[in-house]
């Protein structure tokens, strides 16, 4: 045994009366003997030290099984500028989008390489085009050399489906129709995660139990029930561990449920997602800027964030030097991904549209005809549904009306307008698709004239 391992062993000893006894310790306060043995037998163990990101370890136990870890999110910004034409038909994009008339913002559309974006009708001062569907949110400047022409937000739904690196590929393609890319991808911020079950309690430590960098530690909770901590929000590196079950309810990210299944998943097991923001700023502290470093690096930067900007301990009573205090069990293996392991399952399912879930859209006309029927006193399923439909039709005939359409025309251009804000209809009138044709053959005549 390494004399390391002795030591770590000593430091650990301490703590293993006090954290059985201790309310705020594993298992809702109270420590199985079998866990504890574990971590010191995982301490003397052959490889003489605890799981890190360069030894292996066995991920999947009754106490942590590991499901998917990867990219979140990422933030990219190219440096380029873009077209003149193109600069032209955003601006009246805008325009479109910011007209009163709804069959006008219906067009406010840029379609490109198998993507119907919408244009928005706000940007920002740097960021005046803002054109967005389920896979990239891309923001345009008007260009100048110290502001980027592009930053994008590739989404984590597409990234579930997809590698960084063939998104990005995809995503150089969409912007070189755009305008001319000076440079390659630099990362502005990237969100490293990884979903795991483990029946740990995670409400049973308190904050001192975090040894970090950060300077703010909260506990969440929602209608009483604790769903998760977050460290560090707001800085450049930032972390939260948060039940991910509960978040799905609300995000309706069904799209993950699969890839756990996949992996092992087993229904009702409470699946934790622990996931770390890093800046632009720590990124580059640590002479990482482009993409290609950057996504050669993730263990680095994984082990940067779980072993040296945040851990979570055991808290020893008996001793004040809190860097002494063991590593908690589940925070050993969180540690220890490795991120050099080709071990996700990509869903390759994914759809750019934005797009909400029927049972959803179906609740909101079951609400109405529900409403509907009770106002008038109707029991009979049939007869209600007959009566609701007449009135909606008489509804959208009155609405219509005022305006000089038909109930047909006036549901059709809600119809478009959604199909704008989901990315499933392109609205544009036949003149208009012509007049892109004639574009695009300009501008790909004037790539080949440039030799590109």
């Amino acid at each position: 045994m390494s004399q390391e391992s002795k030591e770590l062993i000593q430091s650990a000893e301490p703590t293993r009366e006090a954290t059985r006894e201790s309310a705020a310790a594993w298992r809702d306060g109270e420590v199985e003997q079998d866990l504890v043995d574990a971590l010191h037998q995982s301490i003397s163990s052959s490889e003489g030290t605890m799981p890190s990101n360069t030894v292996p370890y066995n991920c999947n136990n009754e106490y942590f099984k590991l499901l998917r870890f990867g990219v979140d999110s990422l933030y990219l910004s190219y440096q380029g500028e873009l077209y003149p034409e193109v600069k032209e038909r955003l601006a009246k994009l805008k325009q479109l989008a910011q007209h009163p008339e709804a069959d006008q913002q219906a067009q406010a559309q840029y379609a490109i390489a198998g993507h119907i974006f919408e244009v928005k009708d706000k940007g920002s001062s740097i960021f005046p085009y803002v054109m967005e569907d389920g896979a990239f949110r891309i923001s345009l400047s008007r260009t100048s050399k110290k502001t980027p022409m592009a930053y994008v937000k590739l989404s984590s739904r597409y990234l579930c489906s997809i590698t960084p690196s063939e998104a990005e590929t995809h995503l150089c393609y969409i912007l070189s129709e755009l305008g001319i890319l000076n440079n390659s991808a630099h990362v502005s911020r990237i969100d490293l995660c990884a979903d795991f079950v483990s029946h740990e309690n995670m409400e049973s430590w308190s904050r001192e139990a975090w040894i970090t960098r950060g300077k703010k530690i909260d506990a969440h909770a929602v209608n009483e029930k604790f769903t998760g901590w977050s460290i560090g929000l707001g800085g450049k590196v930032s972390c939260r561990l948060y039940n991910k079950l509960i978040e799905i309810h609300t995000s309706g990210r069904t799209d993950l449920i699969p890839l756990w299944k996949e992996a092992g998943w087993i229904e009702d097991e409470p699946v934790w997602r622990v996931e770390f923001q890093l800046m632009r700023d720590v990124l580059a502290e640590h002479g990482l800027i482009s993409l290609d470093t950057v996504l050669a690096n993730l263990n680095g930067l994984w082990n940067y964030a779980a072993t040296e900007w945040l851990r979570l301990t055991l808290p020893n009573p008996e001793d004040q030097t809190r860097s002494r205090w063991p590593i908690h069990p589940l925070w050993g293996y969180i540690s220890s991904i490795d991120w050099e392991t080709n071990f996700n399952t990509l869903s390759r399912s994914f759809k750019s549209t934005r797009i909400p879930e029927d049972k959803r859209i179906l609740a909101l006309g079951i609400s109405s005809m529900a409403s509907y029927m009770a106002k008038y006193g109707i029991t009979d399923f049939d007869e209600g549904l007959d009566r609701y439909l007449l009135a909606l039709h008489q509804h959208l005939s009155t609405c219509g009306e005022f305006i000089g359409l038909s109930a047909g025309d006036m549901i059709l251009e809600k119809v478009r307008l959604r199909g704008k804000e989901f990315n499933t209809i392109l609205n544009i009138d036949e003149a208009e698709h012509k007049h892109l044709e004639i574009e695009r053959a300009a501008k790909d005549y004037r790539k080949v004239s440039e030799g590109e």
